[in-house]
């Protein structure tokens, strides 16, 4: 295992974002917040994160930011796609997300942010309806127009480099098809504008084509998933990630469910149900999206608590889920968990959880660390699935036949491990022994 040569961060780094609603302007006004000394970029491990380094006696622990050479978060420069016209400022208050106070501090570089036009199929998201959408022959030429797209912005901005982290709605879910099978299957695909290739995977292809990196934020297929685009990726060694943000009601599920694991202490059922008003909300209303939703939630118990090793304790798990569209709530998700669980000889106990969570603030700084970690792993020489990354999603992309690590505690472990192996760290595994020997 050969440790990289990471290039510089040398430059502007370009940020694109497919979907520039409530995600997407409370992160773009969070950072610009962050590096006028206007707010702290709170929740985000690159910023304000530490790694150690070495023995625990060395008392080495520097910020991730300063051991790691990351784009300075003053590089940055935004861009992006949208449904609508709004301007970030104008979709930052439609969101309803942060205050008045902190908006205007920075009405007038958010203004100056306009998304381009989107690439728009109503059948994948059947809640909404573009008005600021591309109008192409085929889908061929719509992921040319955002390839396009992309060259420009980083023209206009004398910008080298730039990753895209999706930050749109939901699509609905859908299986893979023989169109998704390879390159060229896909590519001819696009040309005949197959039903089955989804606006979500038209941006993936512009930036793989484009060596722009990119992090899948929903629970959607799109690049690392879809065998054709994990190709491209390779082909032009460009990194891919993914799938769904690990936010509210999952977050606390991969900080549980590992400690109900490491005490053995088993779990009869496990139901959560969610409120939630905000755009990502109404679409999730529709149930083919929501599906796309439910099976990344799902999933997670399943890797964590792997009843196929633990029978007695898990085999007979009940997991449900469920999310409802309250539009009073807005973007502030209430999720509430009831879980069944039981101890020694049997005896049941339980657990409820109930988060009030702001879904965007939690989101927010994710995006910001897999757009700095996504441009690294390229500096780095990276390609294809950057499974080290699954730290921040519900739904991990893994290899073929590899099952996805979901437990909190181990990804930030490999994350971090990744990190020192990157910079020629000793790994740091929790042995602990020379301090006996």
């Amino acid at each position: 295992m050969t440790q990289p040569q990471l290039k510089p961060a040398d430059g502007k780094l370009g940020v694109l974002l497919p979907g520039m609603g409530a995600v997407g302007t409370t992160f773009i006004a969070g950072a610009l917040l962050a590096r006028r000394g206007l707010g702290l970029p709170i929740g985000s491990l690159t910023q304000m994160g530490t790694i150690r380094l070495g023995k625990r006696t060395e008392a080495r622990s520097p910020l991730i930011r300063d051991f790691v050479p990351l784009a300075e978060m003053s590089d940055l420069v935004f861009g992006g796609w949208d449904l609508f016209h709004d301007n970030a400022h104008e979709a930052a208050v439609n969101a309803d997300v942060l205050s008045g106070e902190h908006l205007h501090a920075i009405k007038d570089e958010l203004s100056a942010i306009k998304p381009m036009e989107s690439v728009f199929f109503p059948e994948f998201i059947k809640r909404l309806r573009g008005e600021n959408v591309k109008a192409g022959a085929d889908k061929m030429e719509l992921a040319e127009a955002v390839r396009e797209d992309i060259r420009r912005f980083k023209r206009d901005n004398g910008l080298d480099r730039c990753v895209a982290v999706w930050c749109g709605s939901t699509e609905v879910f859908r299986e893979r098809t023989d169109v998704h099978s390879s390159l060229s299957k896909f590519e001819e695909g696009l040309r005949r504008s197959d039903p089955a290739i989804s606006p979500s995977q038209v941006y993936a292809y512009a930036c793989l084509r484009e060596e722009v990196s990119y992090a899948n934020g929903a629970p959607h297929l799109t690049a690392g998933d879809v065998p054709a685009l994990l190709e491209l990726s390779q082909e032009t060694q460009t990194p891919v990630s993914g799938k769904d943000f690990k936010t509210g009601q999952t977050l606390m599920k991969t900080i549980l469910a590992p400690g109900l694991r490491a005490r053995m202490l088993g779990v009869r059922g496990w139901f959560s149900t969610n409120i939630l008003g905000n755009r990502d909300g109404e679409v999730l209303d529709d149930p083919e999206s929501f599906k796309s939703k439910e099976v990344s939630k799902l999933g997670v118990l399943e890797t964590i608590l792997q009843p196929h090793l633990h029978p007695e304790l898990y085999a007979d798990m009940y997991h449900k889920v469920r999310i409802n569209y309250y539009p009073p709530r807005g973007d502030q998700k209430e999720g509430w968990d009831n879980i069944d669980i039981f101890g020694w000889l049997g005896y049941p106990m339980q657990i409820k959880v109930d988060f009030l969570c702001r879904d965007s603030i939690l989101a927010a700084p994710l995006v910001l660390d897999l757009a700095l970690l996504m441009d690294l792993s390229h500096r780095a020489g990276f390609s294809g699935i950057q499974e080290w990354l699954s730290f921040y999603y519900k739904s991990p992309i893994v290899p073929e036949g590899l099952y996805a690590e979901n437990n909190l505690f181990v990804q930030l472990g490999k994350l971090k491990n990744t990190l020192r192996w990157m910079q020629g760290e000793e790994l740091i595994t929790h042995l602990g022994r020379e301090y006996y020997d």
